[in-house]
């Protein structure tokens, strides 16, 4: 165990180094926990940002057009590096891989708190997310290649619970240490657990990587980062304060072009090459490519309709940034408690039927939040965002089980950065669409009610001469002047009103599209575990 040694097998070789024993049964849990710990870290500094952008404009005095990047570029670089994760790990070794990516990640986190300016910081997350990017592919590869498949559910079941955990603490962590610290405790905390993680990589996990491997297609990843950031930048600045031609803007226009033209050479460089940096023939598997439309589907539904929840709470209803962090807690606790019963039951019976029940469960919750008002209540909201969590649980470890039974081990890697992928540009497209549906439908719910304001009736003039007396009482204004006033405050009552039933139309849209997905899920074969002897254990 302390020494190196290397075996033959099935074309691939495995390379032990000083590590708890790999033959032991309890290795592939400990080796479990410790990808948990690094795929919680990733995904927690997703979402942990979001509450910070006010407190950074403030620090650096930027507007919110320049403090988007810093939330841009993570997505862009993450998005870009998700695919080469595959290669990289083939090439290098999966531990190795792993660790480096850990090391940046880390690195990253610790120079972003170090931040003296927004350019500086926006290209420190940059760090971060060619780390974070290989993150969670590979560490899922790593989960899938140490159990065998009779296992494999339940495993991914407990992977599941460190992203639960990340997307449900984020905004509830960010929130506390932006109150209580500074912005830059949101990074800082993540380099303690950084440096306990790569010392647990160390101790932890044995080396394994391809016997064979193939040449960097420098071209293709050159053609793939052009096509996927302009691509991502057109859909985040698309509905952009400065970018005042919108969707139609030449800059977008150009981006659009710039990621169709790349997107369609890259596709041509990958069929030509000997040795593409993507295995397309993955697409071949059915059950793979069905499996990643479905995540394309709810990306659009699910992720897309994600921002609404926080800005409704926040612009209607009041709430600060903690307070609505809070109430996400109980959606990643349902999740996390949801996940491993889902991956025992994808192992003992068909994995489409807890998926159904899942994706059901989702477009359920996401009908019951178009029905918000600016009079809901907290269990209003609460109890969907429960039931949220438990679909989710139910829904993501069987397709992920489905997506990956019939791939290869030594192209899981390259597999599970393309589910990223696919499921990061569905999100993409879903924030892009919904929120662009959010601004014309709050504008004609806003042209709607308005019409409906009569200045001439009874109503409006006892509602306005009550508004304005209780101006002159309560601040002194004058007559003229609280008679704006009360004007004023009708006018903003009409827009919240206006705003709330916008987002109530998104989610609407939003659970349309997500029970659409029930249709791909009917299609999926279910594979036996013995039909797959390329998942044999490595012990």
């Amino acid at each position: 165990m302390a020494g190196f040694s290397t075996h033959a097998i099935k074309g691939h070789f495995v390379r032990n180094v000083p590590s708890l024993h790999h033959e032991h049964s309890s290795y592939k849990w400990w080796v479990l926990v410790n990808v948990m710990i690094g795929t919680f870290m990733a995904v927690l500094d997703a979402t942990i940002v979001n509450v910070a952008l006010p407190k950074i404009m403030a620090s650096f005095g930027v507007d919110i057009d320049t403090a988007e990047w810093v939330l841009t570029a993570y997505l862009l670089v993450f998005a870009v590096m998700l695919p080469t994760s595959g290669w990289v790990a083939d090439h290098f070794g999966y531990k190795r891989t792993y660790f480096m990516a850990l090391f940046l990640f880390t690195l990253g986190s610790f120079l972003c708190g170090l931040a003296w300016d927004e350019k500086v910081l926006i290209g420190f997350r940059v760090v971060q997310a060619i780390g974070a990017g290989f993150l969670m592919p590979v560490g899922m590869a790593i989960v899938t290649r140490e159990f065998p498949p009779e296992q494999r559910g339940i495993a991914l079941g407990f992977w599941s619970i460190a992203a639960a955990a990340s997307v449900s603490l984020g905004p509830l962590i960010g929130g506390y240490l932006v109150d209580r610290i500074s912005w830059n405790a949101i990074f800082d905390v993540n380099v303690p657990v950084g440096l306990f993680a790569l010392f647990a990589t160390m101790v932890i996990q044995r080396e394994y990587r391809t016997e064979h491997t193939r040449s960097f297609d420098f071209v293709g990843f050159v053609l793939m980062s052009v096509s996927l950031g302009a691509l991502l930048l057109a859909l985040s600045d698309g509905n952009a304060a400065w970018n005042t031609g919108g969707w139609s803007s030449p800059f977008i226009v150009a981006c659009f072009v710039l990621s169709g033209v790349a997107g369609v050479a890259f596709l041509f460089v990958e069929f030509t090459t000997r040795h593409p940096l993507i295995d397309l023939s993955l697409f071949r598997d059915f059950n793979f490519s069905v499996t990643n439309a479905i995540l394309f589907i709810f990306g659009l539904g699910m992720f897309g309709s994600t921002f609404l929840l926080p800005l409704y709470l926040q612009q209607s209803l009041g709430y600060t940034a903690l307070q609505a962090g809070a109430l996400f807690l109980p959606v990643g606790i349902a999740q996390a408690l949801t996940s491993p019963i889902s991956g025992m039951l994808s192992d003992r019976i068909d994995p489409r039927l807890p998926a159904i029940i899942g994706i059901v469960g989702l477009g359920f919750t996401l009908y019951a939040n178009s029905t918000l008002s600016i009079y809901s209540e907290r269990e209003a909201i609460l109890v969907p965002l429960i039931i949220r969590g438990f679909a989710m649980g139910l829904m993501f470890t069987p397709l992920t089980t489905l997506a990956l039974s019939g791939i290869p081990r030594h192209k899981i890697a390259q597999a599970s950065g393309l589910f990223n992928v696919i499921r990061q540009l569905g999100g993409s497209f879903g924030v892009a669409i919904m929120g662009a549906l959010l601004t014309r439908r709050t504008i004609f719910h806003a042209a709607q009610y308005g019409q409906m304001v009569d200045p001439q009736s009874a109503t409006f003039r006892k509602i306005t001469y009550g508004l304005a007396h209780f101006s002159e009482l309560a601040v002194g204004s004058t007559p003229s002047t609280a008679a704006m006033q009360a004007n004023a405050l009708i006018a903003s009552h009409v827009m919240n009103q206006a705003f709330v039933q916008a987002v109530c139309d998104d989610f609407l849209i939003a659970a349309a599209i997500t029970v659409a997905g029930i249709f791909p899920i009917l299609l999926l074969r279910r594979k036996k575990s013995q039909s797959a002897p390329h998942v044999a254990a490595m012990e």
